[in-house]
């Protein structure tokens, strides 16, 4: 629901969603209310709340009438997470109310494994390459079976075929066992994964800088080395620039080079260095290699700016690849490979 502007209509409202509007307005001197509501609808009247936004003061009135009759309005309320928890707190003990309020700020879904199946597959796997293999395969057999595919092409080929061979061998899960594994993850990963789901602000800026001109982004880099040596020097390392494309693998570059226009790609090697220009040349056939370098001799001068942008494209096309893992890219601050 948007924040942005205040809900007038509650017939617009789900039944979770209007619930969460009288609890609001009731406040905390009434929340034994939610003594009456089992775990599974607290959940989800919470969910709701959390991403209310603002009710007008007559919607307000209008659902008080509805559900409670002779009541007026109270005036226009405001959901938040911070007024869930305060509500939630007044009711239930503090460790109770910090894992729900870490579900609900963690990935959308209803139970556990709908909640998973919403995860990043780089992310998920990150974290299963160090549990069982056993423990692996029950929650591979529980996800939807294109998300399970991507988790597994993104674990180590080893452990992946001895988890697929589990999940061949698997027999029907124990209750008890399926919600120990349940319990591990809501409370080992998805709570780490709430905690950490804030985006590093050094990231976001790496990304901004790597949307300018090369003129611009080392005037900014430059300036912010006089200030913040530090913060310069993690900015730079987050970067992924167009020489980066240095690091990928055979099948990378060729991957990329289907994918680029090639009156791009000549622009854009214009401006490469000697051996990042060699290393794609090398990856083409003798004939198309002769045809580029044809086609950059007869550019003649060509502008900076010009030749920034066709960088900066054929950039984005190898993030796009990378995210749809087809390509593998490596980040500029050292050896370790990074998904964008």
């Amino acid at each position: 629901m948007a924040k942005g502007k205040a809900i007038a209509d509650p017939g617009k409202l789900s039944g979770p969603e209007k619930a969460a509007v009288i609890l609001l307005a009731l406040g905390e001197e009434h929340a034994t209310v939610w003594q009456s509501l089992d775990e599974e609808e607290i959940k989800e009247v919470s969910q709701a709340m959390a991403s209310l936004g603002t009710v007008s003061a007559q919607a307000v009135e209008d659902l008080m009438v509805e559900f409670v009759s002779g009541m007026s309005g109270a005036g226009a309320i405001m959901g938040s997470f911070e007024q869930t928890q305060k509500l939630l707190a007044a009711m239930m003990p503090e460790e109770k109310v910090n894992t729900l309020m870490e579900e609900i700020r963690g990935p959308a879904g209803r139970t556990m494994w709908d909640k998973l199946g919403n995860v990043n597959e780089a992310v998920l796997a990150n974290y299963l390459k160090n549990e069982y293999p056993q423990t692996v395969a029950v929650v591979l057999s529980k996800i939807k079976s294109e998300h399970a595919a991507r988790v597994l092409a993104a674990l180590p080929e080893d452990f992946a075929l001895e988890c697929v061979m589990r999940m061949l061998r698997m027999e029907p899960v124990q209750r008890e066992i399926l919600d120990k594994i349940e319990a591990t993850l809501r409370t080992e990963f998805m709570s780490n994964l709430a905690r950490t789901s804030k985006r590093d602000s050094h990231e976001m800026m790496a990304e901004i800088f790597n949307a300018f001109d090369r003129q611009t982004e080392a005037r900014f880099i430059t300036a912010l080395e006089e200030r913040n040596r530090e913060a310069a020097e993690r900015i730079r390392a987050l970067m992924f620039v167009f020489e980066d494309l240095s690091k990928l693998d055979p099948g990378g570059i060729q991957t990329l080079l289907r994918a680029v226009e090639k009156d791009q790609l000549a622009l854009a090697l214009k401006g490469a260095s000697d051996s990042l220009r060699e290393m794609f040349f090398s990856n083409m056939s003798e004939r198309a290699a002769k045809i580029m370098r044809e086609d950059m001799e007869s550019m003649g001068p060509v502008r900076l700016r010009d030749v920034d942008q066709a960088q900066m494209a054929m950039v984005q096309v190898a993030k796009d690849l990378a995210n749809k893992g087809e390509i593998m890219l490596a980040g500029a601050g050292g050896d370790d490979e990074l998904v964008y």
